[in-house]
């Protein structure tokens, strides 16, 4: 896929792209949510292979902090309304150009962020109006290895897919 081979910066949504949409919430309050371990062997392929990656969150949530700072994601914006002014703040610092970033979308509040980068990729269950702009929908369910699905098309469309499965194993 042509909008892969320069991508330099993935965004990713959490609720319904790197968990299943699914929030349990216990008797005292507290929320949870599930990760998918392949999904986050996506990210770090990413990040081994020089494509940074952000999450850009309208929730707050110490799980998804958590998953964060584990799978050292340095780009992290939660509790954010409008999610085009962190990423007009990182195009900034990175010095790249909006050609340049992948954002993984699920729902409405995506459809800002998918019509402006280069590769706007929808999870398999994501609503169809998001769908619709998206250069790429994966076969895979938000929270079900879909970041991994968009992980290795960026990877093989830029010819590091292979030299980075000699440097896991």
């Amino acid at each position: 896929m042509e909008q892969a081979k320069n991508i330099k910066l993935v965004i990713l949504d959490v609720d319904g792209v790197m968990t299943d949409g699914r929030i349990v919430i216990n008797d005292e309050g507290i929320e949870s949510r599930n990760f998918d371990i392949k999904d986050g062997m996506g990210v770090i392929v990413l990040q081994l292979c020089g494509v940074e990656v952000a999450i850009i969150t309208s929730k707050k949530s110490g799980a998804v902090r958590h998953r964060a700072e584990e799978l050292k994601i340095k780009r992290f914006h939660e509790g954010i309304k409008k999610k085009t002014e962190p990423y007009a703040q990182m195009l900034e610092e990175m010095n790249i150009s909006d050609a340049e970033v992948c954002y993984v979308g699920d729902d409405l509040v995506d459809l800002s962020m998918m019509k402006r980068v280069g590769l706007a990729v929808a999870v398999g269950d994501a609503v169809a109006d998001v769908k619709e702009v998206a250069a790429y929908v994966t076969t895979a369910r938000g929270g079900h290895g879909a970041v991994r699905e968009v992980a290795e098309l960026i990877l093989k469309a830029q010819g590091k897919w292979d030299a980075m499965l000699s440097k896991i194993h």
